[in-house]
This record gives C-alpha cells, structure tokens and sequence, in this order.
C-alpha cells in the first residue's frame, strides 16, 4: 500500500493535556483490572514496576509500560496490510503522547521521537512539502514534538509550525495540499489549533472560526466538514472541545463536554459514531476532554469504564497492563491503539498543556501478587 493511501485512515488519535485536575484520580488493586471496579475513592500514589507496590497501581503508568514493550525494535510501530508489514507513524505518534500523559517511559518515548524524525519516515508521513504536505498529520506531528521539548521549527530539517501554516486556507480550514484530493478533517483542524496555540503566534483566529462554525445544532461536533447532514461524533467533539477551550472559546467548548455527557453509555463508556457499544478509543478521549473540563462526574464513570477493559492480574502476564479495544475481550490486533488512546483518559489530562518533562525513564510492568505456595 502507498504511503498516500496509508495517510487516508482517519487519524484518531489520542491525546490529552496537561492542565491540572482539582480531585485526584483514584488507585485500584491490581485484581481489579478487568473485572468491575467499585466506585472510586482513594488516591492514586504508586506506580507498579518490577520492584513496585503489588496492592496498587496508576492504571495509566501500567497501560503505558505495556505500550512500550510493544514497539517494533523499541522505536516505532507498524500496520500490517494483506501480509505487508507498513511503518505507522500516526500510532506510533499515540504511543509518544501517551507516555507523555502517563508520565513513564521516556526512554521509549525519545526513541520513538527520534525514529519519526528520520527523513524517509518523516516525508512518508507529512508529505515532500510541495506537491503533497498533509495537515492532520504535520498538525499532530507538530503536537507530538511541542510535547516532547524538541525543537519543533527544525524537526527531522522540517519547520513544522511553518509547514503547517502554510496549510491554512482563506476559510480558516487547515486543508491538504494533494494529487490524490484533500483529507483534511476536524480531527487535523482540531490538533493544528492545540498546537499551534502553544507557539508564540498563536492560533489563527481565522482557523478557530472555522472549527467553531462547523459545530453542529446539538453542540457535537463532525468529523468531515461541509455535509449535507451535520453528524457529530464523539472522537470528533472531544479533540475540539479541547481545541476550542485552548484558543478562548468556552461556550462553544462548553456545549461539545454537554453533547458528550449527554452520549455517555450506562456503562460509563462512549461509542463510536454509528455504533451503539463502548470502545477504549473513543472512551478515552471523551474522558480526556471531560475530566480537564471539569466534568468530574462523567469523567470519573469514563475512567472507571477503561479500567475495567484492563488487563489485570487474572490475564497473560504479557497483555498485564494492557487495555481491550471493547467488552468482547482482548484482540492483539487492535490493542495498541486501544491502549494508547486509553491512556490519555487514564490519565485524566487533557492536550493543550501536555509535557514530557520529568516523565520517568523507565517503563512500568504491572506488579502481581506471587501466587499463594502449595501446602
């Protein structure tokens, strides 16, 4: 498959920000992972590793140690299409901001950084920067090195905030610049806001316009722009409330936490457009979008349903830490991304403020009780 026709998937990514919550997120035992959680109370202190505590762990740190092991020579993932294994830099861009929020794996983290900033894996992402640059994937690109401190105007040789600026079109709309058409959707505009609004320029006022006007009349948000019909959906309207509660624009902001509130499953959950079960992805970045907007209720059920899609003691020692895209179980073949995506509401920030500084090096192992001995 052409690198042109990779970038056509949907970048659902995941993210989440720094700003800082008022009420701590809660520890669980490391049995309950999986299983139903009680109403949470207590809170979160330690972090399991090797060496760590066994009664009690951050459900992120765990989630992020396990993404780590993952990667494919410890640097990058990949997709495999008809037998074909293709470099992923979309997820392996997830996993970077995941491990940001979980605060863990930094080594990891700096390895993966420096594999996107390869030249030949660089422009099969974002394009040759002439004739094709891509701005959802310069947008999180972009985010992914402000998070990590590098330096993101000389990133792999590339300017990427001045990359991205020069996808901004008259509209307001960050479009791509294409032979094979433009992609571009609110997931793209969205990221290219957060980012963007953390360099010293700023968000185009023009690009927060534009986002803004395409929220739909119950307050969600579309993933493509300028349907007949507006559709919201919940990856969509939680990476916009963030972008629009970055850039100034509560209201707007405000209405997006309501529809998603409003959308939340029994079960604590959110589903996918056009779907009625919860998933981890779309449950993730809801929940990364509610807690920092002060939605703690909500939030809270949203985080208590992810830790129950964990892997906890009970399971293979390799997926211990790991989070099940949905109910039915977990499936390899789509648990990275359901964890990296997870992460972020597990950790209960949000994009705007995200950071890597301080983040441990090392990266987490879910610590389980050793087995009671035979008498």
């Amino acid at each position: 498959m052409s690198a042109s026709a990779l970038r056509r998937r949907p970048l659902r990514l995941l993210a989440i920000s720094a700003l800082a919550l008022t009420a701590t997120l809660p520890a669980v035992t490391a049995a309950q992972a999986a299983t139903p959680a009680p109403a949470p109370t207590a809170p979160a202190s330690s972090v399991s590793s090797a060496s760590g505590d066994a009664a009690t762990y951050r459900p992120d740190a765990a989630a992020a140690g396990w993404l780590a092991r993952q990667l494919v020579n410890g640097d990058h993932f990949e997709s495999v299409f008809d037998g074909t294994a293709y470099p992923d830099q979309g997820l392996t861009i997830d996993a970077v901001l995941a491990f940001a929020a979980a605060g863990s794996a930094d080594e990891a983290a700096a390895r993966a950084t420096a594999w996107l900033a390869r030249p030949e894996i660089l422009s099969g992402y974002l394009g040759d920067g002439t004739t094709e640059a891509y701005a959802g994937a310069t947008a999180k690109l972009l985010l992914a090195a402000e998070v990590r401190g590098t330096a993101p105007s000389a990133f792999g040789g590339v300017d990427l905030p001045a990359r991205l600026r020069s996808l901004l079109t008259p509209s307001g709309r960050f479009s791509d610049r294409s032979q094979w058409g433009d992609y571009s959707n609110a997931f793209g505009q969205s990221l290219a806001l957060i980012a963007l609004q953390r360099t010293p320029g700023g968000a185009p006022a023009s690009a927060v316009d534009f986002l803004a006007a395409s929220q739909c009349a119950d307050g969600g948000f579309p993933v493509a722009f300028g349907q007949a019909t507006c559709t919201a959906d919940t990856d969509a309207t939680a990476l916009a409330a963030q972008a629009l509660a970055a850039t100034g624009r509560s209201a707007k902001a405000k209405a997006g936490l309501d529809w998603l509130t409003a959308h939340q499953n029994t079960d604590g959950g959110f589903a996918a457009a056009g779907a009625t079960a919860s998933n981890a992805n779309s449950t993730g970045l809801a929940t990364a979008a509610l807690l920092p907007g002060g939605r703690f209720v909500s939030g809270l059920k949203g985080w208590s349903s992810l830790v129950k899609l964990q892997q906890g003691c009970s399971a293979d020692p390799a997926v211990r830490g790991a989070v099940a895209y949905d109910a039915s179980g977990f499936n390899p073949a789509n648990a990275a991304r359901a964890t990296a995506q997870a992460v972020l509401g597990l950790s209960g920030q949000g994009l705007a403020g995200l950071s890597a500084h301080g983040a441990r090096p090392s990266a987490p192992t879910l610590a389980c009780p050793a087995p009671a001995a035979r008498p």
